[in-house]
């Protein structure tokens, strides 16, 4: 069974023309949930695929762990539908002896849908994060045209999207303009917590010299990704919030908006992008 699309007979209306029955692509959802220490950690909504990507990410983004050798193992948990077939819907984290585990107070007491990343946080106190990486002597320099095309570069690589319409991107890519990596998903701090993960697990935080493209705006959560995952610059095709901005601007993170081909706007430290 394909878990990351689903077909669905649909009905399609159109002013002055003809109605009609037809197939409509749609993208999946279905619930994950992490465990931690045997113990549920949270249930996430994502689209299936590269879940190990996700786990992994996202406990970077809880500022849990910060490099591969933490996490000495991920595993699917037993889980079955009602025909009896593995879910695949719950993922176990190994930690690593001595890493600690989150505290009951970031403990998600409910489930994080696919459009939040932090709305399940317990507390306020336990939103922003301390990262271990330093982004304020990470001082290379991107080229405003290389920056200004990767939009269309993540658009022409989302293969997903142009089956459903329906899924958020990020992409991972090096000042040069290189793809390095680029996830899709229902949920946009998914797709991002999916390349964070990625990187974890190919040995390479902190994420020096890259730029994290993403396809939607810019908020907090996402500004508060890329700094633990120590990424320098964040683009977006809208706009940022105030909080991401103003989190940006304290980390040392360059947080570019509205990135539409011709023009961007920069929020927070502009001397990484060379006009």
């Amino acid at each position: 069974m394909n878990r990351v699309t689903q077909r669905r007979r649909i009905t399609k209306f159109r002013i002055g023309g003809q109605t009609g029955r037809r197939e409509d692509v749609l993208a999946g959802e279905e619930p994950l949930e992490i465990r931690l220490g045997g113990s549920a950690f949270t249930v996430t909504m994502r689209t299936p695929g590269d879940d190990f990507d996700l786990v992994a990410g996202f406990l970077v983004s809880e500022g849990v762990i910060w490099e591969p050798g933490q996490l000495p193992s991920l595993r699917y948990c037993a889980g079955v539908d009602d025909d009896g077939r593995q879910t695949f819907n719950v993922v176990e984290a190994q930690l690593r002896p001595g890493v600690e585990l989150p505290d009951t107070a970031m403990e998600r007491h409910v489930y994080t849908s696919s459009s939040c990343g932090i709305c399940g946080t317990a507390s306020i106190d336990a939103v922003r994060k301390s990262s271990r990486f330093d982004l304020a002597d990470d001082t290379a320099q991107i080229d405003l045209d290389v920056l200004a095309g990767l939009p269309d570069r993540l658009r022409e690589s989302q293969k997903l999207f142009d089956r459903t319409g329906g899924v958020h991107a990020a992409g991972l890519f090096t000042r040069e303009g290189e793809l390095l990596c680029l996830r899709e998903d229902v949920g946009r701090h998914n797709a991002v917590d999916k390349v964070v993960g990625w990187a974890l697990r190919e040995g390479m935080l902190p994420l020096r010299g890259t730029i994290l493209q993403v396809s939607g705006r810019a908020s907090f959560e996402l500004v508060q990704k890329a700094q633990l995952a120590g990424i320098p610059t964040l683009a977006a095709v809208s706009a940022p919030s105030s909080l991401a901005a103003d989190l940006a601007d304290d980390s040392g993170l360059t947080l570019v908006g509205f990135s539409r081909g011709a023009s961007l706007n920069c929020y927070s430290h502009p001397d990484r992008i060379a006009a």
